[in-house]
């Protein structure tokens, strides 16, 4: 199965299943204080409605679906696994197998146990042990039904963030320690510590890199030659002046993270837009410039020299595991998706060796502090009644990906 090229979509736990009340995001939404414009409450309802978002991969001609395990589910409490979770997970990915859909399985996807971070989270120097013994876990019962796993979803997004056009201004980072302390309090402990959120980042790398290995041993001790990796957010990052600081840019936000890939199967790669660069930090998009409803640039030409850039700057396989556009008018979307798929056709053809295309995502669904309010979805979620519905965007990829196959 891993031969052919991947074709899919994604979702990821915390933001489709819901009430996921034993991890550190469920708890961040509902202190005093909180940043999250909402709860994510009962999500798309996909902890009972797994079956019909993979009937929707199915319709649309796919043949990948990725999705994330839940680590607060599988161990509600430190060294307490649940069976009942690895076994409804490992559910999803045989219902996949079946259907002939290429199960892309996802360890982290941002969120972690309460416990985790109440422990300091990824500041805790025994926070790679607890991550390769979840990962073991996993891969015992999963491994045999996965046809890739990834690690962490984009464990650069906080190093990401420190160059962004409207850094967090004291005010706002005084807001995080505040959401952090309350969470803290409600753990009865005195730190409360989220990889993607405000924290001593440097460290969290270094720890990162360790879980990243051990949780990659894990997995290979039990099926050698299942390929692992991680995923990057990873914009199409350009100079916008002579004098950017663009190498400075790629030390930082890149590099730390390329030397933990080099012992990895491939390279996930998250593109949706491109960041500008000048003499010390990222500036906006130019004057006048189509925006998408996340606030990103329209830039869908920025796969292709993502997927260029780190290719050659890893030697590694790239998969493409998050492309997409926040777009509350899906005609956008539909314009956005022939343009990035046409420059992933172009490196295709260059020879740059790609396994996979997913699109984030499947469907409409909790995006993060944003709530419900932004929509990245090729089928829209009634919240009463969680019905699908396909959007025009759905058809037109089904057709584009028919044409490629």
């Amino acid at each position: 199965m891993t031969a052919r090229f991947l074709w899919g979509v994604a979702t990821a736990g915390h933001q489709v299943e819901g009430n996921n009340v034993n991890a550190d995001i469920w708890l961040l939404e509902q202190v005093a204080g909180t940043l999250f414009a909402e709860p994510s409450g009962d999500a798309c309802d996909s902890l009972n409605r797994w079956r019909e978002d993979i009937a929707l991969v199915v319709a649309m001609g796919l043949n990948c679906y990725r999705f994330s395990v839940e680590w607060s589910r599988i161990e509600p409490a430190p060294g307490q696994f649940s069976q009942a979770w690895l076994d409804h997970y490992a559910r999803i990915a045989a219902y996949c197998r079946d259907r002939n859909i290429a199960p892309v399985v996802t360890l982290s996807h941002f969120s972690s146990p309460r416990w985790f971070a109440a422990a300091g989270g990824w500041e805790n120097m025994e926070a790679p042990a607890l991550f390769g013994r979840f990962a073991d876990r996993v891969a015992r019962r999963i491994a045999g039904e996965a046809s890739h796993v990834v690690t962490f979803n984009e464990p650069n997004l906080q190093k990401l963030g420190t160059w962004s056009a409207t850094p967090l201004s004291v005010d706002a980072r005084a807001d995080f320690a505040t959401m952090m302390a309350a969470a803290a309090k409600a753990s009865g402990s005195d730190r409360f510590s989220v990889l993607v959120y405000p924290g001593d980042t440097d460290a969290q790398i270094s720890l990162v890199a360790k879980g990243h290995a051990q949780a990659r041993a894990a997995l290979k001790a039990v099926s050698g030659d299942l390929p692992v990796g991680l995923s990057l957010a990873m914009p199409d990052a350009q100079g916008a002046v002579p004098d950017s600081a663009l190498a400075a840019f790629r030390a930082s936000v890149d590099a730390p993270f390329f030397a933990m890939v080099k012992d990895d199967d491939f390279v996930g790669i998250q593109t949706y837009s491109r960041v500008l660069i000048g003499p010390k930090g990222s500036v906006p998009p130019p004057a006048g410039a189509e925006l998408t409803e996340a606030g990103d640039e329209f830039y869908p030409q920025a796969l292709g020299n993502a997927i260029r850039y780190v290719h050659a700057a890893t030697g590694k396989p790239i998969f493409v595991t998050e492309n997409g556009v926040g777009a509350a008018d899906d005609a956008q979307r539909r314009r956005f998706l022939p343009l990035s798929l046409a420059a992933l056709d172009a490196v295709r053809r260059e020879g740059v060796p790609v396994i996979g295309y997913i699109h984030w995502s499947l469907m409409d669904n909790f995006e993060w502090r944003r709530g419900y309010a932004k929509h990245f979805g090729l089928v829209a979620v009634d919240r009463t009644t969680f019905a699908r519905t396909p959007k025009p965007s759905a058809r037109l990829y089904a057709d584009l990906v028919r044409a490629r196959a």
